[in-house]
């Protein structure tokens, strides 16, 4: 059986990796005013940021259409007999639900739909790792598998300079009673089934990032291997700075740098910061 493995856009991974392990991918929308864009087809992240200062009003987004995935599955059905599809978390968009609606228009393809529960590199972590496998020969139910396994240590925080963007999108769940107050604040948040919540309130941009840290610091045993991502809001060198003091620190940690990209940076707003890891072997 010649498996597939399809994530979406918001999983941030580069062009030439993707290409280079056969993962597919649909885009999410972000749209200005009257002009819809493609996600990592049509606007990368600089271009991005730099629109958002020049427009007053915050965009929107959206996610792929059901026909968009239905013509992509159609497309892998002419070569694979299989498709694992990865989607950012289903608590903070629909992506996933559409490919399960898409997934039961197209024959003759078998489509395992997972949801990575997480978003960004996080995300793009899962297809990666299931496109070694199954470029390798593995089934759908042993990539499946290793997802499986990988979510059990699968971690990420993150923090928002301006949480107003998550707030009015309806994306920041469980904080409802002291909104307000976060809103002064900067609070580390977490992905708990499925959405995004408050982990800790904490005042300053320095201290939250220092608490996310230590979060890491504490998660990492010395045995075994990890796959960490400092994943940031065009705020590329403090990135690069974090990212530079956890290899100092960690022989066992291989870390990347990352981005908050078209879609997930419209909700959480340019600064934004995140660390996330999960433990390869």
């Amino acid at each position: 059986m010649k498996t597939a493995v399809l994530t979406d856009s918001t999983a941030y991974i580069p062009k030439k990796v993707r290409q280079s392990n056969h993962i597919h991918m649909v885009p999410l929308n972000v749209i200005f005013g009257h002009e819809s864009y493609q996600e990592e087809i049509d606007i990368t992240a600089d271009d991005f940021y730099d629109m958002v200062k020049e427009n007053s009003d915050l965009p929107k987004t959206s996610q792929p259409s059901t026909g968009l995935m239905v013509d992509k599955l159609e497309e892998l059905a002419r070569d694979y007999d299989a498709v694992v599809a990865i989607h950012l978390s289903s608590g903070i968009s629909g992506t996933y639900q559409g490919m399960v609606a898409a997934s039961e228009m197209v024959e003759d393809l078998e489509v395992h739909v997972f949801d990575s529960e997480i978003s960004c590199l996080m995300q793009g972590f899962y297809a990666i790792e299931a496109a070694e496998l199954a470029n390798n020969g593995g089934t759908p139910e042993q990539v499946i598998a290793r997802l499986e396994e990988m979510k059990s240590s699968m971690r990420a925080y993150f923090m928002a300079d301006d949480l107003s963007h998550l707030h009015r999108g309806g994306r920041l769940n469980g904080a409802q009673a002291f909104v307000g107050s976060l809103l002064q604040v900067k609070p580390v948040l977490h992905f708990v089934d499925t959405k995004i919540v408050p982990f800790e309130k904490i005042r300053t941009r320095k201290k939250a990032l220092k608490r996310i840290l230590t979060l890491f610091e504490e998660d990492i045993t010395r045995e075994g291997t990890f796959q960490a991502s400092v994943i940031h809001a065009n705020r590329g060198q403090e990135a690069e700075q974090i990212k530079r003091a956890i290899e100092e620190q960690f022989e066992n940690v291989e870390v990347t740098v990352s981005y908050f990209g078209p879609v997930i940076g419209s909700h959480l707003g340019e600064g934004a910061m995140g660390l996330g890891w999960y433990k390869k072997s």
